[in-house]
């Protein structure tokens, strides 16, 4: 199976079995090794008492999108240390889109970049993650 094909595999099998990025309409637009593009339309239901999305919500989208383009080599990994930062908000009926990018990997640690956009495509999060690596594959 070659690299392309093994990601396709490997995320399908994984949004089959991930209720949170099903509750949130996280849908994949693009796989490849190391890439990971998602998109999701913010609900009345995802905002705070301020009234605008809780950042649960755009940190969320970014988790999906960094843990379907982290686990795009075939080996079971996950997530070990994450952060973000929101310089602008997110409304209700905004359109996201996550584009999750390797930025360097070894063996067993691996660096990814998540930008979150709105539909004017204005940077709401920036994300960055460090997974690790197992020697599992998947399924």
């Amino acid at each position: 199976m070659n690299a392309q094909a093994r990601a396709e595999q490997v995320v399908r099998g994984m949004m089959a079995r991930d209720e949170f990025s099903r509750w949130l309409g996280v849908e994949v637009l693009e796989i490849a090794p190391g890439r990971c593009r998602c998109r999701m339309q913010v609900r009345e239901e995802m905002v705070n008492g301020f009234g605008v999305a809780h950042g649960a919500i755009a940190f969320g989208l970014a988790d999906s999108a960094f843990a379907f383009g982290c686990n795009t080599e075939g080996h079971v990994t996950m997530s070990i240390e994450n952060g973000i930062s929101y310089p602008r908000p997110v409304h209700p009926g905004d359109v996201l889109t996550a584009v999750a990018t390797e930025e360097s990997a070894g063996r067993r640690i691996a660096f990814f970049l998540v930008r979150v956009t709105n539909q004017r495509e204005e940077t709401v999060a920036l994300f960055r993650g460090t997974a690790y690596r197992t020697d599992k594959e998947h399924p």
